[in-house]
């Protein structure tokens, strides 16, 4: 019945049909391309959320072996140990960041103590006394520091 229908059609009414189940085929595979793109991107934030989360659950860790490397003799086992540890989580994309002479950022530093020098103009960080750490866009950890500046206002 359809072939009879097809064959009596007006072709410009056949080409205007066509044109339109095409755009109907291009709008549904815009919108599947649209979806695939959003659950892979969606997919990426879950999995850089959860590399952070176990991230900062790993500091403490981390903190304990730079302390023992510090103020322990080093020996071979402890310096693999501490070498792999910062491997594997640079891996993971663990950054660190805190060096002296720093520009104090509030975002990114937690100032303890502030010392006054009044030739100072901008607060800079002159010791470190625990690095921060981020992954990609993630701060996980401010740096803990001391500045310098001038005083407060």
């Amino acid at each position: 019945m359809d072939e009879v229908r097809t064959r009596d059609a007006d072709p410009a009414r056949l080409r205007c049909l066509l044109e339109e189940r095409t755009a109907d085929l291009q709008r549904v595979k815009a919108e599947y391309d649209n979806y695939r793109k959003r659950v892979h991107r969606d997919r990426m934030a879950v999995r850089e959320i959860a590399a952070a989360n176990i991230l900062r659950t790993l500091l403490p860790v981390l903190d304990a072996v730079d302390r023992t490397c510090a103020h322990e003799p080093l020996t071979p086992g402890l310096a693999d140990i501490a070498d792999t540890l910062r491997i594997q989580l640079g891996a993971l994309g663990l950054e660190s960041f805190g060096e002296e002479g720093d520009p104090f950022d509030p975002g990114r530093h937690e100032a303890l103590v502030h010392h006054v020098a009044r030739d100072a103009t901008p607060l800079t960080c002159t010791r470190i006394l625990r690095p921060g750490y981020r992954a990609g866009p993630h701060l996980l950890r401010p740096a803990t520091v001391e500045v310098t500046g001038p005083p407060p206002v």
